[in-house]
């Protein structure tokens, strides 16, 4: 295995860190996401002149597709008319064989997943297990140290508009769970792929845990 460890220290070397060069969002709730043509550029450079190759030897995939009747907004019947959707939801298991040309190889094993109304699912989550098996097995930084992997939208402060009228003692609205493979979890992707939209204002309607507004950003981010 000398060959295939000497050639992947080497790819680890050149390729030590890729930018977040894609920015989702607005305002302060703006976060950045690396892009998954970036990473393969990087290292299919990098492979090459190594000697170094990564090929797919098997997918485990799991789907769960949920269907709804939603109201057309658009629909100037009344009642409104009334509109079937879906909401397909893919995880995968990728393993992957990296070999060198020296006849060295091992296996290397991928997660991803991905939520879409119609055919992408699937590919939206092996596009996923490809780039982070890539990133995590060759220790590859991303960002920088005061990105959002330090800073998160919780945690920064949203300037109150000073008034000097009373302010009325209103109730709060209440907010319901946003869980993935929901209705409510395809809107929301559909509504951040959309210009100017903003997790601060899906939070607005929803309660999300860490692991879940982490999960909506990856749906937005690995659109296909």
């Amino acid at each position: 295995m000398k060959a295939l460890i000497e050639a992947v220290n080497t790819v680890m070397s050149q390729v030590e860190s890729v930018d977040k060069s894609m920015t989702i969002g607005a305002g302060v709730s703006t976060y950045k996401g690396v892009s998954d043509k970036d990473v393969k550029l990087l290292f299919n450079r990098a492979m090459r002149e190594n000697g170094l190759a990564i090929f797919t030897t098997k997918i485990e995939p799991s789907t769960t597709v949920t269907t709804w009747d939603e109201e057309d907004s658009w629909s100037k019947s009344t009642p409104k008319a009334v509109k079937r959707k879906q909401s397909v939801f893919t995880e995968v298991l990728v393993t992957y064989e990296l070999h060198h040309v020296g006849g060295d190889k091992i296996q290397l094993q991928g997660y991803g997943q991905g939520i879409d109304p119609q055919d992408k699912a699937a590919g939206k989550a092996t596009t996923y297990a490809l780039k982070y098996a890539l990133l995590y097995n060759f220790l590859v930084a991303t960002g920088s140290i005061d990105d959002a992997d330090t800073t998160h939208s919780n945690d920064i402060e949203t300037p109150q508009k000073k008034t000097s009228a009373p302010v009325q003692q209103t109730s709060a609205p209440v907010k319901t769970p946003l869980l993935p493979n929901t209705p409510e979890w395809i809107k929301a992707v559909e509504y951040l792929q959309k210009d100017g939209a903003t997790i601060a204002q899906v939070k607005v309607k929803h309660t999300l845990t860490t692991a879940n507004e982490l999960l909506l950003k990856e749906s937005t981010l690995n659109a296909v």
